[in-house]
């Protein structure tokens, strides 16, 4: 069952014997709980990446046309999973052509860019955003591959000028792992799964025994530490997980994890 930020209030402070509260503003200690779970539960979505939290998105685009290959990633997305874009031609009337654009990594992403001769007129000298250094941008087809030099600015290889001055939000179709919302308010329901919030409740109870009481709640934090080992261990409420394809998340070849929050095909 989920519960309220003020029912999960008013479970820890009846846990602690402190006084009964209808709102979580009504006391000092009260405020502090609520406080103390709202830093439990950020806690908890910043540790892992939770299923439910993968969502579409749209890449804003610069609208500028001395960055039309660069667009950038909204506040609340924390790890990108693939992007598509769409790339139908002039000759092709209404029709959509959603395709994956690739990663990769900004080293690659520069080879790629650095083989190209920007005599020709295919070929846009655009300066990186964050820099002075010069990319070599075709400008005659949509993109093929993206990477990001700073983790929030995404930087296409090309755009394709016949049908747009610059890279186009409508036409991006991107899925990640996303970070919610907090309301701090009585009624809120924090946006977790339902057989997560007694990992939340037990957590936040642990806290505020060794915070406010200055002594540990034993009962609480085993009851904490096994719904997180239950948790790690139950990630999906779609039996078997959610099938995607592999971006190259993970190890490479020399057993080193890579940076996960931008991933190829």
């Amino acid at each position: 069952m989920k519960w309220t930020l003020l029912e999960i209030v008013q479970d820890i402070l009846n846990d602690m014997d402190s006084d009964e509260v209808n709102s979580i503003s009504d006391t000092i200690e009260s405020s502090q709980v609520a406080q103390i779970v709202k830093s439990t539960y950020l806690a908890m979505m910043s540790n892992r990446n939770w299923p439910h939290t993968m969502k579409l998105f749209q890449l804003n685009a610069s609208g500028s046309s001395s960055l039309p290959n660069y667009m950038s990633l909204p506040d609340n997305v924390k790890e990108v999973i693939f992007v598509k874009y769409n790339k139908a031609k002039l000759s092709d009337g209404s029709k959509k052509k959603y395709e994956t654009v690739k990663y990769l990594e900004p080293d690659n992403f520069l080879r790629v860019l650095n083989g190209r001769d920007n005599t020709q007129s295919n070929i846009d000298t655009i300066t990186d955003l964050t820099s002075s250094i010069p990319l070599f941008i075709r400008n005659d087809m949509a993109p093929s591959y993206y990477t990001s030099f700073d983790d929030t600015n995404i930087v296409f290889d090309s755009y394709d000028s016949a049908v747009d001055s610059t890279l186009q939000k409508s036409k991006t179709q991107c899925y990640a792992y996303t970070t919610p919302t907090w309301s701090h308010t009585d009624n809120a329901i924090p946006d977790l799964p339902e057989e997560a919030f007694s990992s939340l409740v037990e957590e936040a109870k642990s806290k505020c025994s060794i915070k406010l009481r200055q002594q540990a709640d034993q009962k609480a934090e085993q009851e904490s530490v096994r719904q997180t080992r239950w948790l790690s261990r139950k990630d999906w409420r779609v039996k078997g997980g959610i099938k995607k394809p592999n971006y190259g998340r993970g190890h490479n070849g020399a057993g080193v994890r890579r940076d996960p929050t931008f991933n190829q095909d």
